[in-house]
């Protein structure tokens, strides 16, 4: 699908790990060109995510980081600053994930880099903002997961907090930035004026906490405790089969009665505490106990084909192992397979996202630290000679050929 609306945008990408990645992967979806910035110890989570055949791309690297430029420099180097700013120069965008005070050591913040080129757009994704008594702490994922309340979802339903067992602050965070990066993006191209955003992790994450289980407490005075006590009951989990788990929600009455009819339980079809919206919220308590009761007499299948003549939202309840063979992603090849640069045959993640009956095309796999070293060094301006005298003093560091 030739859908690039962001053609000859280009973005400086000085972001690591997982939520800068997340935010510039998805603007190299709508078809800018990424210039991703690598020190030479290299991204954390090349290693971080997992094990790979050479060990240069976890999968998580390979996944977040296609269709990116990469270039290797050493910012302790002014020689390598020098290169940073022509890049700056050329950028459209500029989004980085570095905390603050590291960025404005490095003269690479929001209102340095703004002063010089007020046409720019800047965007820094921080864990805490920078104008609160938490801002420049360090953070990661987990961290954020525990300060915006998340971790103590569990708590309150299961007993002990715990986390979501995948980086889903980062990648909401990283998505949210996208989305503000193309607002600008739109200003820009209305009224020629740059602008600075900032995307702090643990207000986005609390937000959408506070928004979902602010709930009776949304009220003053509160109407009721706090918390979306449906999403809170220890029986809104995935419920036992024969063989297996599987998922379902019912929500209005018609689909409760279809779900209290298939699974043998007429005789609550009348009873006042289910048979409303506002009987179930009431109530909430013993309705999830009773959606939330074993279906072992009957296999998965079995019941997913019965809820499914019912119309009732299910799905079997997948593992690591089962989602990637999942009969609806084969089909429309959600997963697709690629010969790697380095690392031989690798599964690629296409688009989820679809245009004008195509999806998104798959942009070029992830590349070694340093690939495109040379190749944008030279198409900066520096002769042979100059980009030598960079590498050789470690200033930028090239591993292509």
């Amino acid at each position: 699908m030739n859908f690039k609306p962001l053609k000859g945008i280009r973005i400086l990408d000085l972001t690591s790990v997982v939520v800068g990645p997340v935010c510039t992967w998805r603007l190299g979806q709508y078809g800018a060109e990424i210039i991703k910035v690598e020190n030479p110890e290299g991204d954390l989570m090349r290693g971080l995510g997992g094990l790979s055949p050479t060990g240069q791309h976890s999968g998580t690297y390979l996944h977040l980081n296609r269709g990116k430029r990469n270039i290797c420099l050493d910012l302790k180097k002014m020689e390598a600053r020098d290169v940073l700013n022509r890049l700056i120069i050329s950028a459209d965008v500029i989004v980085a994930n570095m905390r603050p005070q590291a960025l404005k050591k490095l003269g690479i913040d929001s209102e340095t880099i703004r002063n010089r080129h007020p046409e720019k757009v800047y965007c820094l994704i921080t864990g805490y903002g920078t104008d609160g008594p938490y801002a420049g702490q360090p953070t990661y994922d987990s961290v954020v997961q525990g300060a915006t309340g998340m971790a103590g979802l569990f708590l309150q339903r299961d007993g002990s907090p715990n986390y979501v067992p995948m980086l889903i602050c980062d990648h909401v965070a990283g998505e949210i930035a996208a989305g503000a990066i193309l607002a600008a993006i739109v200003e820009r191209k209305v009224n020629g004026n740059g602008c600075s955003i900032e995307v702090p992790m643990f207000e986005t994450m609390a937000a959408f906490v506070l928004q979902e289980h602010l709930a009776q407490h949304s009220f003053d005075p509160p109407v009721g405790p706090p918390g979306d006590l449906r999403l809170l009951s220890p029986h809104n989990k995935p419920v036992k089969t024969a063989d297996g788990w599987i998922s379902f929600t019912v929500n209005t009455n018609t689909q409760v009665n279809a779900f209290l009819s298939v699974t043998g339980r007429d005789h609550l079809l009348d009873d006042g505490r289910f048979n409303s919206v506002a009987a179930r919220a009431k109530n909430v308590a013993e309705w999830f106990e009773i959606r939330g009761a074993a279906l072992t007499d009957k296999s998965t299948t079995e019941w997913l084909e019965l809820f499914q003549k019912a119309d009732i939202a299910a799905q079997p309840c997948h593992t690591l192992e089962t989602l990637p063979h999942d009969k609806h992603l084969s089909a429309v090849g959600l997963i697709q397979h690629e010969q790697h640069p380095t690392e031989g045959r690798t599964a690629a993640i296409r688009s989820s996202i679809r245009v004008n009956d195509s999806y998104l095309q798959l942009r070029e796999s992830s590349q070694p630290k340093g690939w495109e070293t040379k190749q944008l060094l030279k198409e900066m301006g520096y002769q042979d000679n100059e980009v030598d005298v960079l590498l050789a003093s470690g200033s930028a560091v090239s591993t292509s050929n």
